[in-house]
């Protein structure tokens, strides 16, 4: 391993991680890069390029923030993937495993290839002619205000059905925690090969979550009577106002290699966080009725208030 490449958080402060990368870096007489968009938040030793040239040049790539920046990475390496070892900034974050004190342990584990890797799917989408990866799930919502989302639903050319509601979702089996979850979709085995398909508040046609083969081919189509539909790419706004058209979805299994030091570890942590989501409790109404130890190791990782 000669490189790695620092895929940064946009906005928080990352000065302390990249120090320490930096430090780790120099004794071990590796390459450093980052997109130049980023010169500015890293010391000058670290090698500055094209966004689209990090994943190529790098041997592996390091996610600092949370599960937002992992996505990032994961899709600015799909054509090539390489490992990508997440540092945990976020407030709680499904797929980053590592601290950044555990930081200078995990890169040497990484060096000498002491790791396991997780993989990950793909949803390769085409909307109206434009083709896009998402390894969340890619959402298409209704503007506020302009009415329902309607969409006819048709599985390898097939017609299946039709969605009148807020939102339609659909997701890989690592997306099902987050918004199809959220819309009341089924938490699918991150193993499983599936997609899953969740409409939000749905006033007609299908109501519940359908879970499909990753080989079935599926189409979305806007109806004339819908309102405009912002479409979404994990989280991220990839068009806001789309009126006609159709999107496009296949399943493409090792997208994504994820780097596990401690998969064990990294499951129960997680399940920990999913319980915490259910619980109906602001974080200090928690603090006072969880265990101290169980506290201690949760604290930093409470979602915010709303």
């Amino acid at each position: 391993m000669s490189g790695l490449g620092l895929v940064l958080h946009p906005t928080r402060d990352v000065t302390e991680v990249v120090g320490i990368i930096e430090r780790w870096a120099t004794r071990h007489h590796k390459t450093l890069m980052v997109r130049e968009e980023d010169q500015h938040r890293v010391p000058s030793f670290v090698e500055t390029m094209p966004a689209d040239e990090v994943a190529i040049r790098a041997d592996a790539l390091i996610s600092i923030g949370g599960d937002g920046t992992m996505l990032g990475a994961l899709r600015s390496a799909v054509r090539d993937p390489k490992p990508v070892l997440g540092v945990h900034l976020g407030r709680l974050g499904f797929l980053v495993e590592i601290e950044p004190p555990e930081l200078p342990e995990a890169l040497s584990r990484l060096l000498s290839k002491d790791f396991t890797i997780e993989s990950h799917a793909c949803l390769e989408c085409d909307v109206c002619g434009d083709d896009i990866v998402a390894f969340n799930d890619i959402a298409l919502v209704r503007q506020p205000g302009s009415g329902f989302v309607n969409l006819t639903l048709a599985i390898d050319g097939q017609q299946y059905g039709y969605y009148r509601s807020d939102a339609v979702v659909v997701s890989t089996p690592i997306g099902s925690t987050a918004y199809s979850y959220a819309a009341g979709g089924p938490l699918v085995s991150p193993a499983a090969d599936s997609v899953v398909i969740t409409p939000s508040a749905p006033m007609a046609g299908i109501s519940r979550s359908v879970v499909l083969s990753p080989d079935e081919k599926i189409r979305l189509e806007l109806q004339p009577e819908s309102s405009a539909v912002v479409v979404e790419m994990d989280g991220l706004v990839f068009r806001d106002a789309a009126t006609e058209g159709a999107v496009d979805i296949s399943y493409r299994r090792n997208a994504g290699l994820v780097v596990r030091l401690d998969p064990l570890r990294y499951q129960e942590r997680n399940q920990l966080k999913m319980s915490l989501l259910d619980l109906p409790f602001l974080p200090d109404q928690l603090s006072e009725l969880l265990p101290k130890e169980l506290l201690r190791r949760t604290q930093q990782q409470l979602p915010p208030p709303c």
